[in-house]
């Protein structure tokens, strides 16, 4: 065997279009290939490769969440990091990652159920982020040493008074165990679940402005019982993205009415 044979790479066993993720790629990136999804109609692989990049993200944002947690606690007192169990924080914590997980399926039955490209992009830019979302709420409850599951009823946590002592929830139902607000019933998921094309298009559109107003209700509700700044971060970027994202989906809902 040659020195030339010896200095040749060994060839990729992985097949073509595989895509190994080693880091999670910057903005212009993640808008090039997004860009490339419309330009060739490669939706299925960009799906793909755009899941992997969450999951990866989503690991990334877990592992600094708690990094930043356990560095806090060096330098503050215990009392003033950790909620309680019943507390705002864990409620909205343990809540909101429910209603992320609903967003997310929804998101993903509409990639499957559509060929229109602003339609998937938006649906892959909140599976994407819901994602995320929901890692770093799971990681507060866990640096905290909290339970996932509720001691008490779901929505309970709302029913604290504000920090300016305010206990007027006449916007929603603010009964411990009431359903979350923007939360669809099992028949409209059924009934996306039958369809294809625009008609699915404009149920899931109806679908997710509501669930995002319903979010943006619950995040706001934290930031009136909240004055830790992990959880009001993450709630006040909430209210802001959404704010836009619903404002953008009724513009695709219009235009398909």
């Amino acid at each position: 065997m040659s020195d030339r044979d010896d200095d040749r790479a060994p060839s990729d066993p992985r097949p073509d279009g595989d895509l190994v993720v080693d880091h999670v790629p910057d903005d212009d990136i993640r808008e090039e290939e997004l860009s490339g999804l419309v330009a060739h109609g490669e939706e299925a692989r960009a799906r793909g490769r755009r899941i992997r990049i969450g999951l990866a993200a989503g690991i990334v944002a877990v592992a600094l969440v708690v990094a930043g947690l356990l560095v806090g606690r060096v330098t503050a007192p215990v009392s003033a990091l950790t909620p309680s169990t019943n507390s705002a924080e864990a409620g909205f914590s343990r809540d909101m990652q429910v209603h992320h997980e609903q967003a997310v399926q929804m998101s993903l039955m509409i990639i499957d159920r559509t060929d229109d490209p602003e339609v998937k992009l938006i649906a892959q830019d909140i599976a994407q982020a819901q994602s995320q979302q929901a890692g770093q709420m799971y990681a507060f409850l866990t640096s905290w040493g909290l339970d996932q599951a509720p001691s008490q009823p779901r929505m309970t946590w709302m029913t604290l008074p504000t920090l300016d002592g305010r206990t007027d929830h006449s916007s929603m139902d603010m009964t411990p165990g009431a359903t979350m607000p923007g939360l669809a019933s099992q028949a409209d998921l059924d009934e996306l679940r039958s369809l294809t094309g625009v008609e699915a298009e404009r149920k899931y559109l109806t679908l997710m402005i509501a669930h995002h107003r319903g979010g943006v209700e619950m995040a706001q509700a934290l930031l009136d019982r909240s004055r830790n700044p992990l959880v009001t971060d993450l709630a006040g970027g909430m209210v802001m993205i959404q704010d836009k994202e619903i404002l953008y989906m009724q513009q695709l809902l219009d235009a398909r009415s």
